[in-house]
């Protein structure tokens, strides 16, 4: 993995190095403080949302890290991982951080959705 940001499509597919995290995630709405081991906070006009970790009985999802340190002006990755993920017909929600991109999957499905990205990636 390169300490520089990758830019181009191609490097970035070929460098995903996608890698699936053993524990389930759920997004759930907050009411009052944030949750301290929350992954992520997502502000919106209607509330904020907090991806944290265990299975609840809202729907659970896989996290799955790209580990290629994408640029944040690179062009493509999203479209391409979510079009393979479409096209098995796993749905994706993707969480861009400054150095990796984070893509929640349905906790079912996410071997398959692994196996999807390792393909991209070799192909890429």
């Amino acid at each position: 993995m390169a300490d520089m940001p990758v830019s181009d499509l191609a490097g970035m597919l070929a460098g995903m190095a996608p890698l699936l995290h053993p524990e389930p995630w759920r997004f759930v709405l907050v009411e009052g403080e944030a949750p301290a081991d929350a992954f992520a906070l997502i502000r919106e006009d209607e509330g904020i949302t907090a991806i944290v970790p265990g299975a609840g009985t809202e729907a659970a999802f896989a996290r799955i890290t790209l580990m290629v340190h994408s640029a944040l002006e690179g062009v493509g990755l999203t479209a391409a991982v979510s079009a393979a993920l479409a096209g098995a017909g796993i749905a994706c929600n993707v969480v861009a951080g400054f150095h990796h991109d984070h893509l929640f999957v349905p906790w079912e499905r996410r071997e398959e959705a692994l196996a999807v990205l390792l393909r991209l990636s070799r192909s890429g």
